[in-house]
């Protein structure tokens, strides 16, 4: 028996890895037929099933390989909590259009008031952008990078992390770090100047970087390529876990004992 042209049709899919084309061209095609479809109409079925597939599967991979900590979303921010948040212009950014020009995002403000909530949200739309994101804390990017430099591949691992759109590094200031350290710091960022892009949060204000970063030459030319072309956000207010902790504590004492 001769195969069919619906026959060839999953046969070419199958050897062009179009797995949801093979699986979907006999059932569209009934479809199709009893909805009066044109060719082109059919085709754009199945191209558009395909590419929604393979777009879900490479925004679940570039999640996975993001490793956030935990999901954070823009949809989950609490904006009433947090009135000192610049609402149009984070929403501006959680198009992702800063990572396509290789712009940067800081974060700035207390423990506790959303900072870290905001990059991975808006790592998380840089994923689902189609745009590659790693996370770590700057301890953990500082370890990373110390590795790589005590076995002679610091220069690769900084060319490796070019295919890496958006770098986030988290709470930076939390803990003072030596002079290697912060070279290694000040190298991650002045290797991503104006061609990928960073996100940082920090709890202090630039003032304040030299005492973390040992060195006030090298915080202010940290500072100097990080800004560069950069969002600054300064968010300010109480600790959103120390208010929520005072708050259960207020309902607790008000509670009449049963």
């Amino acid at each position: 028996m001769m195969a069919s042209p619906l026959d060839d049709v999953i046969h070419a899919a199958r050897i062009l890895h179009l797995p949801i084309i093979a699986e979907l061209a006999e059932t569209l095609a009934d479809q199709g037929r009893d909805q009066h479809w044109s060719f082109e109409e059919y085709l754009a079925a199945l191209l558009g099933r395909q590419a929604a597939a393979r777009e879900t599967n490479g925004t679940t991979t570039r999640l996975r390989r993001a490793h956030f900590p935990k999901v954070s979303t823009m949809e989950d921010f609490n904006w009433a909590y947090q009135p000192t948040a610049p609402r149009t212009t984070i929403e501006h950014l959680a198009t992702s259009t800063f990572v396509t020009k290789a712009d940067n995002v800081v974060l700035l403000g207390p423990p506790g008031v959303g900072k870290t909530h905001l990059a991975i949200a808006l790592g998380i739309k840089a994923c689902q952008h189609g745009h590659s994101v790693l996370f770590k804390t700057a301890m953990d990017w500082i370890a990373d990078l110390a590795d790589a430099h005590a076995n002679g591949l610091l220069a690769a691992r900084l060319h490796d992390l070019d295919r890496t759109a958006l770098v986030i590094i988290d709470e930076l200031g939390y803990l003072p770090l030596n002079a290697d350290a912060a070279n290694l710091l000040f190298q991650l960022v002045s290797h991503r100047y104006e061609t990928s892009s960073i996100i940082i949060t920090s709890n202090l204000d630039f003032a304040r970087w030299g005492e973390t970063l040992a060195d006030p030459i090298i915080a202010a030319a940290l500072i100097d390529r990080l800004v560069h072309h950069a969002e600054i956000i300064a968010l300010k207010g109480d600790s959103y876990r120390t208010r929520n902790r005072r708050a259960q504590q207020t309902t607790t004492l008000k509670t009449p004992n049963q």
